[in-house]
């Protein structure tokens, strides 16, 4: 005859076991509802040349669209692409309005205490944008004058952290460039690389300040998606990991950026 002290033990391991084997489904539910309905639904601002951007044909394109697409072939299902302010981009993740997110996300500890991270899939840096005729010089400068973030980024954060700046925020790099020559706004700060996609297609004179590495350096890019996740957290990784190898990725930069930004 069992002793009270060998039932409940028996009971706690059994409510144990169930709870791991609950737990392991509800990891295993968002792949596999991806999987039935072949289907992945991944977010973007659409509003960030040259990784996502309308078309003549109002089709989002660019880096981050190709990605999810090539990542969304390799997991055997198609990818919808839903564009979203970038500064609610994480609460529609949790809201379940998508997937995953694949818009240039800059990994950060406050982020990942909210989602999971897959990559980095590129890397880049900050960079200050001024006119060619700036009195901005250098870092050192860039006080007491506005500059244009995209809103909610990590750029966005940084600016207003300095203290002594006038912070403008924007849906994307267009319309930073039209104010910054209109002298509406007196410098950009955000990623380097599409600032230098846009403004070699623009051939708009500007000045580009890289700062120290210790207010920006290189800077890794995430595809975010909700915690708890393993099973499409590794099938999301290993098809990057595929794309780096296999040549898929490097043809994508190369169509978009002009180089390898991995």
């Amino acid at each position: 005859m069992l002793t009270k002290k060998l039932k409940g033990l028996i009971v706690a391991s059994t409510v144990a076991a169930a709870a791991l084997m609950s737990s392991a489904a509800v990891h295993a539910d968002e792949l596999q509802s991806i999987q039935d309905s072949k289907e992945i639904r991944i977010a973007m601002s659409g509003q960030y040349s040259p990784f996502s951007f309308a078309n003549e044909q109002n089709q989002i394109v660019g880096f981050d669209a190709s990605i999810s697409e090539a990542l969304a072939e390799r997991m055997g299902v198609k990818v919808t692409i839903i564009t979203t302010p970038f500064d609610g981009i994480i609460a529609g993740l949790l809201a379940k309005k998508y997937d995953a997110i694949v818009a240039s996300m800059t990994i950060t500890p406050e982020r990942q205490k909210a989602v999971d991270f897959v990559g980095p899939y590129y890397h880049a840096g900050r960079t200050i944008v001024v006119k060619d005729d700036s009195s901005i010089k250098s870092l050192d400068d860039l006080k007491a004058v506005t500059v244009g973030v995209t809103l909610g980024d990590a750029h966005d954060k940084w600016a207003r952290a300095r203290g002594n700046l006038k912070v403008r925020t924007y849906k994307g790099l267009p319309e930073m460039l039209v104010d910054l020559e209109a002298g509406r706004i007196d410098a950009i700060v955000m990623d380097s690389v599409p600032v230098l996609v846009a403004v070699k297609e623009t051939g708009q004179k500007v000045r580009i300040i890289t700062p120290p590495d210790s207010d920006g350096g290189l800077e890794g890019m995430g595809i975010a998606l909700r915690k708890n996740n393993p099973e499409l957290k590794a099938a999301l990784q290993k098809g990057l990991d595929d794309m780096l190898a296999d040549g898929t990725y490097e043809k994508i930069s190369m169509k978009w950026i002009g180089k390898d930004i991995r």
